[in-house]
């Protein structure tokens, strides 16, 4: 398949492009607020390295949350102009999924995986996942919590990018991974979501929110110190 792949939910832009047969061309950036205007020519410029035009493209590939919610919305706005204006499909990847997926190619051997990303505000974005029969599946919801509340059963493996900022207070004892949504686990991902039927018109570009709030008034960020501090 040719593919394009994107995610910007995190503070770095990973994108990568992959024609058919040939190795990824993949490139990372700075995320976050430079991601809007980055994103675009970086994309350009992934697709003249591996020799694609848009048109090509059996579909788009992109990061849907949860994440950043700017970062999220960026994703979904881009991969919804670049869908219309080529008549390329859409392929929306849960950002924890591809965690998941990084997590599983950097060690072959871990196959059930609770993925958490930094969702910042003293709270991670989490979710479980086993790899059974060359396949993922989520076991529960995905769900935003403190670190100190999640629960790593016996034997899984704990991947993500939230270990430097919730290290102390998430789970001990469990393997951990440094993981990201990464543009090839996104690339690895979208042949069996598209074979299931789940790439979808340009229009069907839309984010995964988990939390409903992003931003705290002075006084929750005070509370949110407090409890941080208090034994």
């Amino acid at each position: 398949m040719n593919l394009l792949a994107f995610d910007t939910s995190t503070e770095i832009l990973r994108a990568g492009a992959q024609r058919c047969g040939a190795a990824v061309v993949e490139e990372e950036a700075a995320g976050g607020a430079n991601a809007s205007a980055a994103l675009i020519p970086l994309l350009q410029r992934l697709l003249a390295h591996a020799g694609l035009d848009m048109r090509e493209l059996d579909a788009i590939v992109f990061g849907r949350g949860p994440g950043s919610f700017t970062g999220i919305r960026t994703a979904c706005s881009v991969a919804q102009g670049l869908g219309f204006g080529a008549g390329v499909p859409v392929l929306g990847v849960d950002t924890l999924l591809a965690v998941a997926e990084d997590a599983r190619h950097r060690a072959a051997e871990a196959d059930r995986i609770v993925a958490v990303l930094d969702a910042r505000m003293g709270e991670v974005y989490a979710a479980r996942y086993v790899f059974d029969a060359g396949a993922w599946r989520r076991e529960g919801d995905m769900v935003l919590a403190r670190p100190q509340t999640l629960e790593v059963p016996e034997g899984w493996v704990l991947a993500g990018n939230a270990f430097a900022a919730h290290g102390e207070a998430l789970p001990q004892g469990a393997r951990r991974i440094e993981a990201s949504p990464s543009a090839t686990a996104l690339l690895r991902l979208a042949p069996k979501l598209i074979a299931a039927g789940q790439a979808h018109d340009a229009a069907q570009a839309l984010p995964v929110y988990i939390r409903d709030k992003v931003a705290q008034t002075t006084e929750e960020r005070a509370q949110a110190r407090q409890k941080q501090t208090t034994p």
